[in-house]
């Protein structure tokens, strides 16, 4: 069957043919600017050990998200399904370990490990950077393969029976069919710009915040310095007067050398703007506001409290509601009732909006009681005397 006739079979609806998939997409117009410089792949092992592990604001703002979703409040139907979920991977808890790899990769994988019965018993995260898709011949995931130094294994997407062995967590990724986009590989350069502003203030207080001067020689008629003579003044420089140990020292100059000075301009020297700005955009890429990370010069929100339930609203609920639903969806097999969802009446920080809904509610004298009970999450009042009467 060629291409044009499984695209036109998918959009009719004539059989069970899908739509085939590809790795990715590359424009036809890109070797037009082949000749210009181009930014380098994204390496995720080298950008974790820059951002989470060498930045404190990326770092920071990865474990508030992470931690918040890892923490937030669950509503689950069965008591063995949350049981399975609230259940500690190696000591971490499941839903954070999930969280950080969503916002760091943009892909999760969660292994189902069953008993002899075939009930799951532990939900495993699989670091993301070893598992690589195996696609089948219309492009759709067949299969996975990790791959560990030297060691490979392929785990089938279903086992004989039709049971998930592997659940793909992923995020949109608008040019990839297969895998999906990280908040570290949009935050890479601000992370870059923050590292070199902190390399380059460390090195400017090994330096007594300035280049310290310019020895100058003044030797009238005579010839400039040697090759020898130059090399030994730089030797002498580097041991006796550079460094924070050395600052304030006095130096002695041989005959014919002068100590002119020199310092930077207040210009030069503004780097805590340009590693707030870079600290800033971090934040922004992780969806922290900069606030919560003790950012100055952000007036976005009035105060502390807004700005902690503009990340619940805008982060930390979206997140917690995608990798929810995904585990769900991959349990339902296994539970009747699989529904997972974050609690918002237990959050402390929707606290208000939750009053405020109540009390409109509670208000509104034209709706029902069982009216109310639905707009408040509740189940109506009929609904939970009938379940009282069937026990």
């Amino acid at each position: 069957m060629s291409f044009l006739t499984t695209l036109a079979s998918a959009f009719k609806g004539a059989g069970p043919v899908r739509v085939p998939l590809t790795r990715g997409f590359v424009s036809p117009w890109a070797s037009v600017f082949a000749g210009e410089p181009r930014e380098s792949a994204f390496d995720y092992a080298q950008s974790v050990q820059a951002a989470y592990l060498a930045n404190p604001v990326a770092q920071r703002a990865v474990r508030i998200v992470a931690e918040g979703v890892g923490g937030a409040p669950l509503a689950v139907a069965d008591p063995a399904l949350a049981k399975l979920v609230d259940r500690s991977c190696t000591g971490q808890p499941l839903l954070e370990v999930l969280a950080a790899q969503m916002l760091l990769h943009g892909n999760a994988y969660v292994q189902v490990l069953r008993d002899g019965a075939g009930a799951p018993v532990e939900l495993y995260p699989l670091r993301p950077e070893r598992m690589s898709v195996v696609a089948g011949e219309d492009g759709w995931p067949a299969a996975y393969r990790y791959r560990l130094a030297e060691h490979s294994r392929t785990i089938a997407l279903e086992d004989e029976a039709g049971w998930p062995n592997l659940l793909h967590l992923k995020c949109f990724h608008p040019a990839d069919d297969h895998y999906g986009a990280g908040c570290l590989s949009a935050a890479r350069q601000a992370v870059a710009v923050h590292n070199a502003a902190s390399a380059w203030n460390r090195a400017l207080l090994e330096n007594a915040a300035r280049p310290s001067g310019a020895l100058v020689y003044d030797g009238g008629e005579a010839a400039g310095l040697s090759s020898e003579q130059f090399e030994r003044l730089k030797s002498e420089l580097a041991d006796a007067f550079q460094g924070s140990a050395n600052a304030g020292r006095p130096m002695v100059l041989e005959g014919g050398l002068s100590w002119q000075a020199m310092a930077l301009s207040p210009a030069d020297m503004d780097f805590a703007n340009l590693k707030a700005g870079a600290a800033r955009d971090i934040a922004l890429a992780f969806g922290v506001p900069p606030m919560l990370l003790g950012l100055p010069g952000d007036n976005t929100y009035a105060n502390y409290r807004e700005a902690n339930r503009a990340l619940w609203r805008l982060t930390l609920l979206p997140l917690a509601k995608r990798v929810l639903d995904a585990l769900s969806a991959g349990l339902s097999p296994w539970f009747a009732d699989a529904a997972m969802h974050v609690d918002l009446d237990h959050v402390p920080a929707l606290a208000e909006d939750r009053e405020t809904l109540w009390s409109t509610v509670t208000a509104a004298d034209f709706l029902s009681a069982d009216e109310k009970r639905v707009l408040l999450g509740l189940p109506a009042a009929a609904t939970t005397a009938a379940s009282g009467d069937a026990r």
